[in-house]
Protein backbone atom coordinates (compact mmCIF):
# COMPACT_ATOMS: atom_id res chain seq x y z
CA UNK A 1 0.00 0.00 0.00
CA UNK A 2 1.19 3.01 -0.95
CA UNK A 3 0.52 6.72 0.04
CA UNK A 4 1.05 10.01 -0.78
CA UNK A 5 0.92 13.03 1.32
CA UNK A 6 -1.86 15.03 -0.11
CA UNK A 7 -1.99 18.20 1.22
CA UNK A 8 -5.94 18.99 2.34
CA UNK A 9 -7.11 21.95 1.45
CA UNK A 10 -7.98 24.76 4.00
CA UNK A 11 -11.29 26.20 4.24
CA UNK A 12 -11.62 29.73 4.96
CA UNK A 13 -13.08 30.09 8.70
CA UNK A 14 -14.21 33.17 9.88
CA UNK A 15 -14.22 33.81 13.45
CA UNK A 16 -18.11 35.61 14.62
CA UNK A 17 -17.57 35.37 18.35
CA UNK A 18 -15.29 38.95 17.92
CA UNK A 19 -17.70 40.54 15.98
CA UNK A 20 -20.53 39.63 18.35
CA UNK A 21 -18.90 40.69 21.31
CA UNK A 22 -18.05 43.84 19.14
CA UNK A 23 -21.71 44.62 18.06
CA UNK A 24 -22.93 43.84 22.01
CA UNK A 25 -20.68 46.37 22.85
CA UNK A 26 -22.37 49.24 20.91
CA UNK A 27 -25.45 47.87 21.76
CA UNK A 28 -24.68 48.73 25.20
CA UNK A 29 -22.89 51.83 24.48
CA UNK A 30 -26.34 52.64 22.05
CA UNK A 31 -28.88 52.25 25.00
CA UNK A 32 -27.05 53.88 27.88
CA UNK A 33 -26.39 56.66 25.44
CA UNK A 34 -30.26 56.93 24.94
CA UNK A 35 -31.22 56.30 28.71
CA UNK A 36 -29.15 59.37 29.60
CA UNK A 37 -26.88 57.13 32.21
CA UNK A 38 -23.68 58.82 30.79
CA UNK A 39 -24.14 62.05 31.93
CA UNK A 40 -23.86 65.16 29.32
CA UNK A 41 -21.23 67.44 29.35
CA UNK A 42 -21.72 70.89 31.39
CA UNK A 43 -22.60 72.25 35.14
CA UNK A 44 -24.60 69.65 36.99
CA UNK A 45 -28.23 71.34 38.02
CA UNK A 46 -31.64 70.99 39.65
CA UNK A 47 -34.15 73.27 37.62
CA UNK A 48 -36.87 74.79 39.65
CA UNK A 49 -39.83 73.27 39.06
CA UNK A 50 -42.99 75.06 37.69
CA UNK A 51 -46.53 73.87 36.79
CA UNK A 52 -46.71 76.25 33.56
CA UNK A 53 -43.18 74.99 31.77
CA UNK A 54 -43.98 74.63 27.84
CA UNK A 55 -41.70 72.88 25.41
CA UNK A 56 -39.71 75.29 23.17
CA UNK A 57 -38.08 73.73 20.27
CA UNK A 58 -36.48 76.72 18.52
CA UNK A 59 -34.63 76.40 14.97
CA UNK A 60 -32.01 78.74 16.38
CA UNK A 61 -30.96 78.56 20.33
CA UNK A 62 -28.15 78.70 22.59
CA UNK A 63 -28.08 77.56 26.39
CA UNK A 64 -26.49 79.54 28.97
CA UNK A 65 -26.29 77.55 32.13
CA UNK A 66 -25.82 79.37 35.50
CA UNK A 67 -24.44 77.23 38.18
CA UNK A 68 -23.17 77.78 41.83
CA UNK A 69 -20.22 79.06 42.25
CA UNK A 70 -20.60 81.94 39.92
CA UNK A 71 -20.23 79.29 37.18
CA UNK A 72 -21.55 80.54 33.52
CA UNK A 73 -21.80 78.36 30.49
CA UNK A 74 -22.42 78.82 27.17
CA UNK A 75 -23.71 75.35 25.12
CA UNK A 76 -20.98 73.47 27.48
CA UNK A 77 -18.19 76.27 27.54
CA UNK A 78 -16.85 77.96 30.58
CA UNK A 79 -17.00 81.53 29.74
CA UNK A 80 -17.27 84.92 31.48
CA UNK A 81 -20.01 87.74 30.88
CA UNK A 82 -17.66 89.36 28.29
CA UNK A 83 -16.77 86.73 26.29
CA UNK A 84 -20.27 85.37 26.37
CA UNK A 85 -21.90 88.94 24.56
CA UNK A 86 -19.19 88.02 22.41
CA UNK A 87 -19.91 84.38 21.50
CA UNK A 88 -23.91 85.45 21.68
CA UNK A 89 -23.10 88.39 18.83
CA UNK A 90 -21.90 85.89 16.33
CA UNK A 91 -24.26 83.03 16.81
CA UNK A 92 -27.14 85.76 16.46
CA UNK A 93 -25.74 86.73 12.62
CA UNK A 94 -28.10 84.20 11.28
CA UNK A 95 -31.44 84.86 9.39
CA UNK A 96 -33.62 83.58 12.50
CA UNK A 97 -33.66 85.36 15.44
CA UNK A 98 -31.82 84.22 18.39
CA UNK A 99 -33.67 82.47 21.15
CA UNK A 100 -31.63 82.12 24.47
CA UNK A 101 -32.71 80.00 27.44
CA UNK A 102 -31.46 80.17 30.69
CA UNK A 103 -30.41 76.62 32.63
CA UNK A 104 -30.40 77.91 35.92
CA UNK A 105 -29.76 75.36 38.94
CA UNK A 106 -32.83 76.31 41.91
CA UNK A 107 -29.61 77.71 44.54
CA UNK A 108 -28.63 80.28 42.22
CA UNK A 109 -29.17 83.98 43.53
CA UNK A 110 -32.09 85.23 41.83
CA UNK A 111 -29.38 88.49 41.78
CA UNK A 112 -27.27 86.54 39.90
CA UNK A 113 -30.12 85.35 37.08
CA UNK A 114 -31.68 88.98 36.78
CA UNK A 115 -28.38 90.32 36.13
CA UNK A 116 -27.66 88.03 33.69
CA UNK A 117 -31.21 88.81 31.70
CA UNK A 118 -30.57 92.22 31.70
CA UNK A 119 -27.35 91.97 30.23
CA UNK A 120 -28.91 89.64 27.68
CA UNK A 121 -31.93 92.51 27.41
CA UNK A 122 -29.22 95.40 27.55
CA UNK A 123 -27.46 94.19 24.51
CA UNK A 124 -30.01 93.75 22.52
CA UNK A 125 -31.49 90.29 23.20
CA UNK A 126 -34.90 90.19 23.59
CA UNK A 127 -36.02 86.38 23.08
CA UNK A 128 -34.62 84.93 26.73
CA UNK A 129 -36.62 82.24 28.34
CA UNK A 130 -35.43 79.91 31.45
CA UNK A 131 -35.39 76.55 31.36
CA UNK A 132 -37.68 74.54 34.01
CA UNK A 133 -38.97 71.52 35.11
CA UNK A 134 -42.64 70.32 35.03
CA UNK A 135 -44.06 69.24 37.57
Amino acid sequence: MRSWDVAKKKKAHIEIIPMIDVMMFLLVFFVLISLNVIPAVGIKTQLPVASTAQQLKPQNKAVITLGLQERLQLDGQDLDEGALLAQLKVLNTGSEKLVIIINSDQGVEVKRLVSVMDLLKGNGFSSVSIATRKS
